[in-house]
């Protein structure tokens, strides 16, 4: 809801004005080449091609979350869902707040209006969730086409791809508010290539020793990796409320980060 007033939650820090960022976000997203855009979309559906129809060819059926076997292709999609969603909201939630934050000064522009730092946090997230959506969406199109959805479960995708990109978009623009600089910004790439290949996306995570096991349970995108995974084929346990739960932490964390960077930088 658009409200010109003071909101209730939180009056100093928001007037109920973060859609008037949305917007602004769709009028400048207008311009944007669409090979940008679908950059970041593109890349996990290559890899669905190329590993799933390449190297599945020479791995056959792989053992599935509720150990039937399932082939390679079905195994990897999911993983790659879960990526493609974590681009479309890591892309919008880092480069382009930076450059809002560090360049255009945009945000110290919007806190002159009235708008407080939890509406920049909330509708800079709400764009992020959009891209991660449209992302997901787009991809579960393409596995769909393939034959790679086979359980009613599995339209439940589309919501849990909304959250998993707002649990990056979140934290993501969290930590981008305390970069300064643009080698500082290098640290997303460095962070997304590897949680990407070790996540379990490719192969389980049982080819690992226990202990680098633990360490990729604590990645991100992992929770989602499994959570769409069981999804994929109907197989809901008590430990996919688990993941939902990681999520739902992980996008609070990166919201009170935002709002708090925000108002010490602009709000002295």
């Amino acid at each position: 809801m658009i409200e010109m007033g003071r909101s209730l939650l939180f009056p100093s820090l928001r007037s109920g004005n973060a859609t008037g960022v949305l917007l602004r976000a769709w009028t400048a997203f207008k311009s944007t080449s669409w090979a940008t855009v679908a950059s970041g979309f593109m890349e996990p559906v290559l890899y669905l091609l190329a590993m799933g129809m390449g190297m599945g060819a020479l791995v056959g059926d792989v053992v599935g979350p509720d150990g039937n076997p399932m082939s390679y292709a079905a195994y990897i999609a999911p993983a790659l869902l879960t990526t493609s969603a974590m681009n479309g909201a890591v892309y919008e939630s880092t480069w382009n707040v930076f450059f809002k934050l560090r360049f255009g000064k945009i945000y110290q522009v919007m806190l002159q209006t009235p708008m407080g730092p939890m509406d920049i946090a909330l509708g800079e997230v709400g764009w992020a969730l959009l891209r991660g959506l449209a992302y997901g969406v787009a991809f579960m199109v393409v596995a769909f086409v393939m034959g790679l959805v086979t359980s009613l479960w599995a339209l439940l995708m589309v919501p849990v791809a909304l959250l998993v990109a707002l649990g990056f978009a979140g934290f993501g623009m969290g930590i981008t508010s305390y970069l300064t600089n643009f080698r500082q910004m290098d640290v997303v790439g460095f962070v997304m290539l590897p949680m990407f290949l070790f996540s379990a996306t490719l192969y389980p995570i049982t080819v690992y020793p226990e202990w680098i096991q633990w360490v990729v349970k604590v990645m991100p995108l992992w929770h989602g990796v499994e959570l769409m995974r069981g999804l994929s084929i109907g197989y809901v346990t008590w430990g996919s409320l688990g993941h939902l739960a990681y999520f739902l932490v992980m996008a609070g964390v990166g919201l009170t980060l935002m709002t708090l960077r925000l108002r010490k930088l602009f709000l002295r």
